[in-house]
């Protein structure tokens, strides 16, 4: 069967809350076999830490669960790649305009940030200039 976690396994290994864990297992993310009394205790399997560590790099990209679903059984399936592509560059296409978009804003919010410093230093200069004359009566 290869090697096996336990949902306190891989919470502890990725730094999640074993809530979030039944949550990405919820999502159809994970899909641990059950063991034990009841099948209470999850069991998961080197593919299920794959897609959890393929999950975590999808959310730092900023693509959605549903997003990451999508591209994670992608991947898992070994269905014809072409269209599995070509979804995959259609969802990293539109992720990178947002993020370009988002990355412009940033840069107009920091340019009027430095003409606001720019600004303030003058009127500090100033300011400091008349202090030293009265100093100097």
């Amino acid at each position: 069967m290869g090697t096996t976690y336990s949902i306190s396994d891989l919470a502890k290994e990725f730094d999640l809350t074993t809530r979030a864990m039944r949550f990405y297992e919820d999502m159809g993310l994970l899909s641990p076999e059950r063991s034990g009394p009841g099948g209470r205790n999850r069991v998961y399997s080197a593919r299920d830490r794959t897609r959890l560590k393929l999950t975590l790099r999808a959310k730092r990209l900023g693509l959605s669960l549903t997003e990451a679903k999508d591209i994670i059984d992608m991947y898992d399936s070994p269905r014809d790649t072409v269209p599995q592509l070509k979804k995959f560059l259609t969802i990293l296409s539109e992720h990178r305009a947002e993020l370009e978009g988002q990355m412009a804003e940033l840069q107009a919010n920091l340019d009027e940030v430095k003409v606001h410093e720019k600004e303030a230093k003058a009127l500090l200069a100033k300011s400091d200039g008349k202090s030293d004359k009265k100093a100097a009566k």
